[in-house]
């Protein structure tokens, strides 16, 4: 293999069905749309899209179908050796541009009920990892993602807060799964398509794992 470059770069990703105060979540129509979308612009050299998963807007609710993407991600890697990362998409249906976490928290304290009537208030995610103030980061270069982003002229910024809702929750899960099977992951907030229409959206998901691909 060494001298035909690096490995391929495998991207599963997730988006969100609707939830409470969005009707239509965007991330449901980006990710649902995303290989016919791929296909048509043409994947970047070296990326493999592998699945490409809607998940209930609820935090143990979403935790059967996210950890099977998880699986899936760990069989990719296995079988061709490539590099894995696990994409997540949620909306912020305040925000005016795109968001990418550098971490998750330790805490569910939803807001609202999430779609299975589920409302924790200042619970540890996962117990055994410590109290709420714990955090997990991502290893991916987040200020440089966002850099390379904002060259391509989209309206891009890192963030340190994911919220305390379902995305910071299936975030802290991924992070944990990463860390422990030495595969990636990476949670981007967008805004409604009210706020950027849905066909930047979808070139913004594109060039994200086009720049993705270029990261070792």
């Amino acid at each position: 293999m060494g001298s035909e470059g690096p490995s391929e770069v495998i991207v599963h990703v997730t988006g969100f069905k609707k939830f409470h105060g969005v009707a239509e979540n965007p991330t449901e129509t980006i990710v649902s749309n995303l290989k016919e979308f791929m296909e048509k612009k043409g994947l970047p050299k070296g990326l493999v899209l592998g699945s490409c998963r809607i998940l209930e807007t609820a935090g143990q609710g979403a935790l059967a179908p996210l950890y099977q993407m998880f699986e899936s991600g760990l069989n990719s890697k296995t079988s061709n050796g490539g590099r894995v990362i696990l994409v997540h998409f949620g909306v912020n249906s305040g925000a005016t541009r795109f968001a990418i976490e550098q971490q998750a928290v330790n805490e569910a304290t939803f807001r609202c009920p999430d779609e299975l009537g589920w409302k924790p208030q200042k619970v540890p995610i996962v117990p055994s990892d410590g109290g709420i103030s714990r955090t997990r980061e991502t290893v991916l270069p987040v200020n440089e993602i966002t850099k390379s982003l904002a060259k391509m002229g989209y309206e891009v910024m890192p963030s340190e807060d994911a919220g305390r809702f379902v995305c910071n929750y299936v975030y802290y899960h991924s992070l944990r799964f990463a860390e422990q099977n030495g595969v990636k992951s990476l949670f981007v907030h967008v805004p409604l398509f009210l706020t950027v229409d849905e066909e930047t959206q979808m070139q913004f998901a594109a060039s994200l794992l086009e720049v993705l691909a270029t990261i070792n």
